[in-house]
């Protein structure tokens, strides 16, 4: 299989601009990579991310994921930009969501609209930027597509019913995917979290609710987005040539799957 190093990538990070994507921007830059960040209303903080690493490394692009034009055009943005095509994709947007437990619907509350929101926002997204990234990673030879899920799949310890299944039906999506595509030299790998110490998402999250969740991990201590973000670059790199349809669990060993 062809394997292409990080520092010759060209990295799609949706939902780049801020909180877990930001970091997941920051860490393939570190490395070397060109990175497309995708955002939806973060303009601000997109274009710091260009100006602070130059047009030559970043390119901010403006697209709704749910929305298959729109996806296709920021493809096309990222070719001309940077003159190839994008060789890896991660998808970690997230439709508007905050983790507080304490202020989600229960079983017998929750409307199938919450559903709907985040379904679009898992799958129909995923689906739309790895189908606007397969031409190219097959002309390539290459391709990486990550996908980022939750650990509430295999412990659903807070009511977040919406989110759970739609990172679950994304996780099945993960796997068929990589059966479909493992041909074209393309790797399919999701990386799935806990409640990470902080993002914009989980700023809602009570500090009780923080030292809780590290007095129960081995570690003792709640994942930081940046050790997530390593176990992304893991899945782009050489090292995971081998590996794909995988679900790789970054949340200091709280869940063991």
């Amino acid at each position: 299989m062809r394997t292409v190093p990080l520092a010759e990538q060209i990295v799609l990070v949706t939902g780049g601009a801020r909180g877990l994507g930001a970091a997941i921007t920051r860490a393939f830059l570190q490395q070397g990579s060109r990175v497309v960040v995708n955002y939806h209303r973060s303009a601000a903080a997109a274009d710091a991310l260009a100006t602070e690493f130059g047009p030559e490394r970043v390119k901010a692009v403006q697209a709704d994921v749910t929305d298959r034009q729109q996806v296709d055009a920021l493809f096309d943005s990222a070719r001309e930009h940077f003159g190839s095509t994008v060789t890896t994709v991660v998808n970690n947007a997230l439709i508007d969501f905050s983790f507080n437990g304490d202020d989600r619907a229960k079983a017998d509350e929750i409307q199938w609209s919450a559903f709907d929101s985040q379904f679009r926002g898992s799958v129909a997204g995923a689906l739309h930027t790895t189908q606007a990234a397969v031409p190219g990673m097959r002309e390539a030879g290459f391709g990486r597509i990550i996908t980022i899920g939750t650990n509430l799949v295999q412990n659903p310890v807070v009511p977040y019913h919406d989110y759970t299944a739609a990172k679950a039906a994304l996780l099945a999506l993960t796997r068929t995917f990589s059966a479909d595509l493992g041909p074209d030299g393309i790797t399919v790998n999701m990386v799935s979290g806990g409640l990470l110490r902080t993002t914009d998402a989980s700023s809602a999250t009570p500090p009780a609710v923080f030292d809780m969740i590290a007095e129960s991990t081995p570690l003792r201590r709640v994942t930081t987005p940046a050790e997530f973000a390593d176990a992304v670059l893991f899945f782009a790199s050489p090292w995971s040539r081998a590996v794909t349809g995988q679900n790789l669990v970054v949340d200091g060993g709280l869940v063991k799957d």
